[in-house]
C-alpha cells in the first residue's frame, strides 16, 4: 500500500508541472464544456424565439391582393417587407439567406376571396434551415391557419350557421411538464459533456505515466526497483483517477455557473444545479471514472510513443461518450440492461437528477457496481501486463 501511495503522490504532483496534463484536466473540459453548453442552449432558445412572439420579418409579393391577411400578420408581431420578385428570384434570395420566408399572393386571390372560394397563398422557405426558415415558416403558417379558421367561422355566421358544427371534435392540450423537466430536455447534452470532460481529464496523465515513461527510457529503471510491479501501475491508475475526478468536479461547477446566464426562465424553463444536485451528479459519475482510468492506462500501455498513445486514446474515449450525443433521439428509458451499460447508465441517472427526479437505489447500485467491477478488472489486467518483461517494449 505504501508503494501505491508513493507512486500516486509522485505522478500527481509531478504532472501538476505538465502543461498538457493541466490543460486537459483543469482547463479543456472545465472551460470548453460549459461554453459548449451555453452555446447549445442559446442556439436552441433562439429557435424557440422564432416560434413565439419575437418579431420576425417576412417578405411578401403581391401584398395589395390580401390587405386583411397582411393586417392580421402584422398584429401577430410579424413585420412585412413588400417586394416584387419572380419565383426564380425568390428561390435565389432564400438560398442566399436574404430572406427566411417569402409569401407570394396570387393575382386572383381577391377574386377567389370575394366568392368565398379557397384562395391559395404560396410560402417559400428553406426547410434545411432549421433555426431560421423552418422555424419562421412554421410560425407564419400557424398564424395564417388561425386567420383562415376565423374567416371560415365568420362566413358561417353570416349564413346563419353555427360555426361549431364544423368542429365535431375539439382537442384540448394539457401540458403536464414542469419548468424543470422542460429544461432537462435541453440539458440532455449535459451528461455527454460531463462524461467526456471526465475521460479527457485523465488522458494525458495516463499517456505520460505509461507510454511517456517508455519513450523517455525511465520505465525500465522504474520497474527494476524492489517495489511490486502491479502496485506501481495501481499508483499511476489512482493518479489518473484523481485527475479525472478533478476535471469532473470543475466541469460540473462550470456548467452550474454557466446556467446562471442562460435565462431559461424567459421560456418557461428552470433548472437548479445547486450544491446538492452537483454532488449527486458527481456521485453517480465517479464509478465510471474507475473504469475510465483502467481503460486509459491499458490502452496507453500497448503503445510505444506519446504520439501513438494520444492517437489511440482519442479514439478510445469516444467509444463510451459518442453514443450519448444521440441517445436522446432514441428515447431510452431506465431499465436493468441500460443501467448495467457503462456511460449509458450514468447518462440516465444524471438526466433523472437534472429533471428533479430521485433515481431508485437499485438503479444506482446496478450502474455503480457494474462500472466499478469492470474498472477493477481492467486495473487487475494492467497489473498483470506490468509483470511481463514484454511491457518494456
Amino acid at each position: 500500500m505504501r508503494t501505491i501511495l508513493t507512486v500516486f503522490r509522485k505522478e500527481f504532483f509531478e504532472n501538476l508541472r505538465d502543461r498538457r496534463v493541466l490543460m486537459s484536466a483543469l482547463l479543456f473540459g472545465p472551460l470548453l464544456g460549459p461554453v459548449m453548453l451555453l452555446f447549445i442552449l442559446q442556439v436552441v432558445m433562439q429557435r424557440g424565439e422564432a416560434v413565439t412572439d419575437k418579431s420576425v420579418t417576412v417578405a411578401v409579393v403581391g401584398a395589395s391582393e390580401a390587405p386583411g391577411l397582411m393586417k392580421h400578420l402584422e398584429s401577430q408581431n410579424i413585420a412585412l417587407e413588400k417586394v416584387s420578385l419572380s419565383e426564380a428570384q425568390i428561390r435565389s434570395a432564400i438560398q442566399e439567406r436574404k430572406f427566411e420566408v417569402v409569401l407570394r399572393i396570387p393575382a386572383d386571390f381577391a377574386q377567389l376571396w370575394s366568392r368565398s372560394a379557397p384562395a391559395a397563398v404560396e410560402m417559400f422557405a428553406d426547410s434545411s434551415d432549421q433555426f431560421g426558415g423552418q422555424a419562421t415558416g412554421e410560425r407564419v403558417a400557424r398564424v395564417i391557419d388561425v386567420y383562415g379558421r376565423q374567416i371560415a367561422q365568420s362566413r358561417l355566421l353570416v349564413r346563419g350557421v353555427d360555426p361549431t358544427v364544423s368542429l365535431p371534435i375539439v382537442v384540448q392540450d394539457i401540458d403536464v411538464s414542469t419548468p424543470t423537466s422542460r429544461a432537462a430536455f435541453l440539458l440532455g447534452i449535459l451528461s455527454y459533456l460531463v462524461i467526456f470532460a471526465m475521460f479527457f481529464g485523465g488522458l494525458y496523465l495516463a499517456i505520460d505515466s505509461t507510454a511517456g515513461e517508455r519513450e523517455r527510457g525511465s520505465l525500465e529503471s522504474l520497474l527494476a526497483t524492489p517495489a511490486h510491479r502491479p502496485f506501481i501501475i495501481y499508483g499511476k491508475i489512482i493518479a489518473t483517477l484523481a485527475y479525472m475526478t478533478i476535471s469532473l468536479i470543475l466541469t460540473i461547477s462550470g456548467c452550474a455557473a454557466t446556467l446562471q446566464f442562460a435565462q431559461l426562465e424567459e421560456f418557461g424553463m428552470t433548472v437548479s444545479l445547486d450544491l446538492l444536485t452537483c454532488l449527486k451528479i458527481i456521485a453517480v459519475s465517479m464509478p465510471l471514472a474507475v473504469l475510465g482510468a483502467g481503460m486509459l492506462t491499458i490502452v496507453a500501455s500497448f503503445t510505444k510513443s506519446f504520439r501513438e498513445a494520444q492517437s489511440y486514446l482519442s479514439i478510445a474515449i469516444s467509444v463510451p461518450t459518442l453514443p450519448l450525443a444521440f441517445v436522446g433521439v432514441l428515447r431510452i428509458e431506465p431499465s436493468a440492461t441500460f443501467m448495467a451499460t457503462p456511460s449509458l447508465g450514468q447518462h440516465l441517472l444524471i438526466t433523472q437528477i437534472v429533471r428533479g427526479e430521485t433515481p431508485t437505489i437499485g438503479n444506482i447500485l446496478l450502474s455503480a457496481s457494474v462500472s466499478v467491477t469492470l474498472g477493477l478488472i481492467l486495473c487487475w489486467i494492467a497489473g498483470r501486463l506490468y509483470q511481463r518483461e514484454a511491457i518494456l517494449g
